[in-house]
């Protein structure tokens, strides 16, 4: 897979994860326990996930991905239940702050959920959890019913990047990353396209509970 995030996109990368921050500061306590595009997964889950990974992927930017305790849900779980918005915002915090080092772009992150010594230059690492965070934050806000919207540039940056992210079988597999890419309806906008490929299907409401999101 060729993937790379360029010194120019790093700004498109932290208005995505600024947006999440905004989108998961409107959660609140009745929401948690309900159903998200992440099949089997609550929004507690999901929050979960998403907060420990901005906490690996800082830890990984500072050469300290091999820590597997970085990456650990169990190890925010209880702090997102009780303070969802805040947990998140300081864990978004922390990695917009590694990302922001010197020399980023070239550093080698240590990224142990893609193997068992998996390492990737900085701009391919980031370039994965800039797609993941697209998909997280829509999948947030399509979960308590709210829109996720981004500029035109933001997506039309992301796009080539989600569509370079292979598609096949090998998807269904347990820990697969994505489910199988859905087909998108007419007219379907460059988002619909991102979201149909990384396994998402852009009409899923919380009521019908269909697709499969990010493991």
């Amino acid at each position: 897979m060729r993937m790379h995030i360029n010194s120019d996109q790093l700004a498109i990368h932290r208005t995505v994860v600024l947006t999440s921050v905004r989108v998961v500061d409107t959660v609140t306590s009745s929401d948690l326990a309900g159903p998200t595009p992440c099949a089997g997964w609550t929004l507690t889950d999901l929050l979960a996930h998403m907060t420990v990974q901005h906490r690996g992927f800082a830890a990984a930017a500072r050469g300290h991905g091999a820590d597997l305790n970085q990456w650990d849900p169990a190890t925010v779980a209880d702090a997102v239940a009780a303070d969802p918005g805040g947990t998140y915002a300081d864990a978004a915090a922390d990695v917009l702050d590694a990302f922001a080092a010197p020399g980023v772009l070239e550093a080698s992150f240590v990224l142990p959920e893609m193997g068992p010594g998996a390492t990737f230059p900085g701009s391919t690492a980031i370039a994965f959890h800039f797609i993941d965070y697209i998909a997280h934050g829509w999948d947030v806000a399509r979960s308590l019913g709210r829109p996720f919207a981004l500029p035109d540039d933001v997506v039309a940056a992301a796009l080539p990047l989600v569509l370079a992210v292979p598609d096949g079988d090998f998807r269904e597999a347990a820990g697969s990353p994505f489910g199988r890419a859905v087909p998108v309806g007419a007219p379907g906008g460059a988002l619909d396209r991102i979201l149909g490929h990384l396994g998402r299907s852009p009409a899923w409401t919380a009521t019908a509970s269909t697709g499969r999101g990010v493991d």
